[in-house]
Formats: C-alpha cells, sequence, structure tokens
C-alpha cells in the first residue's frame, strides 16, 4: 500500500512538473486590419456593417480609423439618393430593425440616420478572443496642400492634428503628441504613418528623419495611394528598405511594414474602389486583446499580406525560415532581400522558386526580410499589384 502511495505521488509531482515547463498561454496568428473608414468620416457604410464583413470574412481584430473623430456623441448622416445607398439603407434597417436603427425623413424628403458609437457597435460584434474591435483614428493633417496622415491605434480620446511648418514637423508634431496620449493614459498605442506616395507627400527624407516611429505602410489598398511609385517617385517596398538602411547605419530601431485596406467604399467594386479585404496583416501574440497585438508588433511578431498565407515563420539562429500555406495549382516566389553593412543598397540574397525556405543571416548583413509573391492573381488588385504577396518585417543578425 505504501509503494502504491508512494508511485501515485511521484506520477502527480511529474505530471505537474511537466505542465509548470510548458507555455502557460500558446502563441496564435490572429488576422486584422488598422485602416477602416465608415459613416464617420469618409467611409460609405454604417460601422455595423462593416464590422460585419471583416468579422463573416476570418478577421479577428479591426480598427475603424475614421479622419479626425471618434465614433461618440451625436452624428447624423444624411443618405445619399442614390438608389445604391437607399437601398443599402434599407437592407441596414432590414437587419437590425427599428429598434436598433434611429432615422428620420426630413421637410426635403431625406433620410437622416443616426450613427452608433463605438461605445454602441462595439458589444454588438465583439467576442472573446475570436473578434476584437479597437478604437483607433486617422490623424488627417497636411503642409501646403500635401496630405499627411497617420493613424493611431488605441486611443482613448480624440487627438487633434498637430501642424507645422514642414512635412517633417507635421509628422514629428503628431507623434510626439501621441507619445504624450501614451504617457497620459499609460495604455498601449501605436502610430502608423499611412500611404507615404498618397500626393508624394511624405519623401523619403523625411521618413529618414523621423524619431521615435517604427510603423509605415508598405501596402496600402486604396486606388490613389501610388504604392508602386513612377518614374520620379519610389515604391515604398524600396522606400522601407532605405529606411530600413538609414535606421541601422544610425543605430536607430528598424521600421516595421504593414499592409492595410483603407476602405472606403462597400458597395461599388473594383480597382477604382477604397475596398475592404485587400491588404492584412498576421500578428503572433498570446491572446487577442490591443495590449497583447500591440506589445508583439512592436517586437516585430507580424507580417503583411494582400492573400499569402504562412503555416510557419520564425527566426532562429540567425536563420530566417517561411514556409506558404499552400493553394492548388498556385507556385510561390521566396525573395531574401537586405543590405550588407556599408554597401546602402538593398538586394535579393537568394531566391527560391519553393513554398518553404531559409536563409542564414551572417553578420556582415544589415538585416533581411523576405518577400513572398503568388502566382495567384488577387481578387480585386490596384495600380499593377497583381499577384498576391506577403512580407515579413526585417530580422538583424544576433551574437
Amino acid at each position: 500500500m505504501d509503494t502504491l502511495k508512494v508511485s501515485i505521488l511521484t506520477i502527480f509531482i511529474l505530471f505537474f512538473s511537466c505542465n509548470e515547463n510548458k507555455p502557460s498561454i500558446e502563441k496564435q496568428w490572429y488576422k486584422g486590419n488598422l485602416h477602416t473608414h465608415s459613416y464617420w468620416s469618409d467611409g460609405d457604410e454604417f460601422p455595423e456593417v462593416i464590422m460585419d464583413w471583416y468579422k463573416s470574412n476570418g478577421y479577428q481584430f479591426v480598427a475603424l480609423t475614421d479622419h479626425n473623430i471618434l465614433a461618440e456623441g451625436e452624428k447624423w448622416k444624411t443618405i445619399s439618393k442614390d438608389s445604391i445607398y437607399q437601398n443599402a439603407f434599407k437592407n441596414y434597417l432590414k437587419t437590425y430593425g427599428s429598434d436598433w436603427v434611429t432615422y428620420k425623413v426630413d421637410s426635403l424628403n431625406r433620410t437622416q440616420v443616426k450613427l452608433k458609437t463605438y461605445e454602441e457597435y462595439r458589444p454588438k460584434f465583439e467576442e472573446n478572443g475570436k473578434f476584437l474591435i479597437i478604437q483607433s483614428e486617422e490623424i488627417t493633417d497636411a503642409y501646403n496642400g500635401k496630405p499627411i496622415h497617420i493613424n493611431a491605434t488605441n486611443v482613448k480620446r480624440k487627438i487633434d492634428p498637430q501642424g507645422g511648418n514642414s512635412v517633417l514637423e507635421v509628422m514629428q508634431n503628431n507623434l510626439d503628441e501621441f507619445a504624450k496620449h501614451k504617457k497620459e493614459f499609460g495604455t498601449p498605442i501605436i502610430a502608423h504613418i499611412n500611404h507615404p506616395n498618397f500626393g508624394y507627400a511624405i519623401g523619403l527624407e523625411d521618413m529618414i528623419a523621423l524619431k521615435n516611429e517604427q510603423f509605415f505602410e508598405v501596402y496600402n489598398g486604396h486606388p490613389a495611394v501610388n504604392n508602386s511609385g513612377n518614374d520620379e517617385y519610389i515604391a515604398t517596398e524600396l522606400m522601407w528598405d532605405y529606411i530600413n538602411i538609414a535606421y541601422l547605419e544610425n543605430n536607430k530601431p528598424i521600421m516595421y511594414g504593414l499592409a492595410t485596406d483603407d476602405s472606403h467604399h462597400y458597395h461599388r467594386k473594383g480597382s477604382k474602389w477604397s475596398n475592404a479585404g485587400r491588404g492584412w496583416i498576421m500578428v503572433q501574440a498570446d491572446t487577442l486583446s490591443a495590449k497583447s497585438l500591440i506589445s508583439a508588433m512592436e517586437t516585430g511578431q507580424f507580417y503583411a499580406s494582400t492573400g499569402v498565407t504562412l503555416n510557419d515563420l520564425t527566426f532562429e539562429n540567425n536563420t530566417l525560415s517561411v514556409a506558404v500555406k499552400t493553394d492548388e495549382n498556385t507556385t510561390y516566389k521566396i525573395d531574401f532581400i537586405g543590405c550588407k553593412k556599408g554597401q546602402g543598397e538593398p538586394e535579393v540574397f537568394a531566391s527560391f522558386g519553393s513554398d518553404k525556405a531559409s536563409f542564414e543571416l551572417s553578420n556582415d548583413m544589415l538585416y533581411v526580410r523576405c518577400k513572398i509573391t503568388s502566382s495567384k492573381l488577387h481578387q480585386n488588385p490596384i495600380e499593377d499589384l497583381l499577384f498576391e504577396k506577403a512580407w515579413t518585417q526585417p530580422y538583424i543578425f544576433t551574437e
């Protein structure tokens, strides 16, 4: 009997000892979009319809980022006479019901609808561990007619545009204001530079001169933002490389790249319209919370995509490895891109026609990142960006 008791006790101890050595929470990949617009500014749909679309299409988190406004207080939207929007309102009313929808018809026979606030629509869609809505804002500023837009994710109050006497000063003033906001509320918050080639407003020199910024859009799904550049201006992806070459040579943190929708149009679809579903990020975090997602992003634990999904992404012992979740009858090209110390120019270190590949970073290299290009056409492309892609973050050599 004593021997039996000892055996049981030993098994009990071993069981709990083994469990103690396991991570308490295994990290998961969460899909999200951090740039979205609604009727609260210049989008053409109600927040509820937008949230329902993202949730129904496999996203786990979304940030509604209307221009210089939060979804709070009272705001009424006059519905356009266009039959598309009239029918959309009828569908909205039918879906959510008269108990939810507050509207009136004015003396000019115009339908006006009271928009639901963030605090009102949020509980309707959020589910613990399944779907999260992050209160955010697109701070919309300018200098000499040049549009300068910066998204603030997980804000606690509205942030006003700060202005300035140059493009760089406008950006820096707004970033400094974000830092004050973060300190004031003691909450995780990130700011990212939006579509630098929109109006070709933000040049490479401006991006390089920034202080305390680590995020920008390497891809934006709006058809007017010039991701690909032109004969005079470089593409945002190439800009990304030059930014990181300058940053790392000057001991600044890495600049991380996001893909976003910047969605405005939910009723007309095509290359002329800013639609949902074009670009997103996949974040590897322990929980689906703003704090966890932002913490993961701040350490580069995410990748950007316009359609390619990764089964595996690791950086261990200075080796970057990726494995693609494959689609039938689809091929993939995996490029490892970076820069050698002192060279000042990005280059393709290695290229593979495969769905998985690895590359070992050496100490004579500033960084390496990976771009995966699929042979599958994007379902709703813009510019000349016809094929689905994914971009990892840049990684640096560690001793």
